[in-house]
């Protein structure tokens, strides 16, 4: 049987090289991405109302988990439109609510022939409510300062304007909503960079990659 020729052979090793290198990466442990801005470290497992100050219990608790995660809120405070506008705060156009229920209670009379009825009711009924994430003129606790607009790339600040894209700035997300066709960004004043990217770079980098 001939021998494998040299190509081949190298072609083996290059195949082992790569599997070597991704066990390797897999057991140092690299951690979590780095996202070049800020974003609210309050835990999700608590959700509360933004004006009552109050917790939400029973099923509104998996409701706003759920809403939480799919939507990557980072804040798990949550209000109506009209709390928030009570707040001075404003629901940015096109964000979508969630939902959650709360409970009515009034008195009747009771039913003569049952015993244990005291004559309260109670009825169910459904509410709407946005995260501090999609409203503007809202400061969470322990927000950190903005840093203030980044230093301009005049070739990447051109481009962007060359593709005609609607940007619109708020938030701690960055992505792109095609219902409206606009592309949103976090406040500049929340790009800090990353050990590779200045402030600047980050910036354009993520508004590029929208």
């Amino acid at each position: 049987m001939p021998a494998p020729s040299k190509d081949r052979a190298e072609r083996r090793d290059i195949h082992a090289e790569i599997t070597n290198k991704l066990i390797a990466a897999i057991e140092a442990d690299p951690g979590r991405p780095c996202l070049p801005w800020r974003r609210s470290s309050a835990p999700l497992f608590c959700p509360a109302n933004a004006l009552t100050k109050k917790p939400y219990n029973g099923i509104n608790i998996v409701s706003l988990w759920v809403s939480a995660e799919v939507q990557s809120f980072a804040a798990p405070i949550w209000a109506t439109y009209r709390q928030w506008a009570e707040l001075g705060a404003q629901v940015r156009k096109g964000e979508k609510s969630s939902l959650v229920i709360f409970y009515k209670e009034y008195d009747t009379d009771p039913e003569p022939d049952n015993a244990d009825d005291d004559g309260k009711r109670r009825v169910a009924r459904a509410s709407h409510v946005f995260n501090a994430s999609q409203v503007d003129g809202v400061t969470l606790p322990g927000t950190p300062e903005p840093l203030g607009p980044v230093e301009r790339i005049e070739t990447a600040d051109r481009f962007i304007r060359n593709t005609g894209a609607r940007i619109e700035h708020g938030g701690e997300r960055a992505f792109y909503r095609p219902s409206t066709d606009t592309i949103h960004m976090p406040d500049e004043g929340l790009f800090c960079g990353t050990d590779t990217m200045t402030r600047s770079e980050a910036y354009f980098a993520v508004a590029g990659h929208e």
